[in-house]
């Protein structure tokens, strides 16, 4: 059996005196995509802060290719191919699309899953878009422009956080196409999503995650058959298998 790439164990994290996660535990195995869904304040972001470094565990570990990372600084987590693609996108506005790239490709020093050129082509808004400011981008656009640049990184794990928040539905449809195909050129991929039916059609294991603590694991069939996980902790129930506008 493969070792998981990326694996936590009795995580928990606080922002002060607000005890956030209260020891989840999970494994991401090489080649995945795996989600992690819940409602809103269940725990999501905190737990993709505390993977890559942006909060530290006040217990439990972070173990990422094997070794211990839980207090590694967050530029260290980078620097061996985590990287994190938060909800609020975080281009740099003042620079054009493919100075926002070249960024990406400094960090990576070129060793990244793709040349900017390559992808140029898997993003083909951004190279119609490459001399214009970030400022100027659509929210999907945006998007996609953080998630090309993470690419152009040095990225073993990708963690992305809402990628489908806040877009029109065709735009969400041309993400999830992204992320299919970034999966095919074997990148690990976990994906925070309050969106279940993106999260669904897009992972290949799924987490549901509540009050910080980790309620359910499974892959889809899984889910989607557990109706009691669906109406308590997603809220989603007799909804599920309807499709979205």
């Amino acid at each position: 059996m493969t070792d998981p790439l990326l694996s936590l164990e009795g995580v928990h994290a606080s922002y002060g005196e607000s005890h956030i996660l209260r020891g989840v535990s999970m494994e991401v195995s090489p080649g995945e995509v795996v989600s992690l869904v819940g409602r809103n304040g269940a725990g999501k972001t905190t737990t993709l802060r505390s993977i890559v470094g942006v909060l530290e565990p006040t217990r439990g570990t972070v173990t990422f290719d094997g070794e211990d990372v839980t207090h590694l600084p967050d530029h260290e987590r980078v620097q061996r191919g985590i990287q994190y693609v938060p909800e609020d996108r975080q281009a740099f506005p003042d620079l054009t699309v493919d100075e926002n790239l070249r960024m990406g490709d400094l960090r990576s020093g070129g060793e990244g899953i793709y040349t900017i050129d390559e992808v140029y082509d898997v993003f083909p808004r951004l190279r119609e878009r490459q001399s214009q400011s970030a400022s100027h981008l659509s929210g999907g656009e945006q998007q996609m422009l953080v998630i090309a640049r993470a690419l152009v990184g040095e990225t073993e794990l990708l963690l992305l956080d809402e990628p489908s928040e806040g877009l029109a539905p065709q735009i969400v449809r041309d993400v999830l196409d992204v992320i299919d195909r970034i999966r095919d050129e074997g990148v690990t991929i976990l994906l925070v999503e309050q969106n279940v039916h993106a999260a669904m059609e897009t992972a290949d294991r799924h987490y549901v995650i509540d009050r910080g603590q980790i309620v359910f694991e499974g892959d889809t069939a899984a889910l989607e058959g557990d109706r009691e996980v669906q109406e308590k902790h997603l809220g989603v129930g007799a909804t599920l298998d309807e499709p979205q506008d």
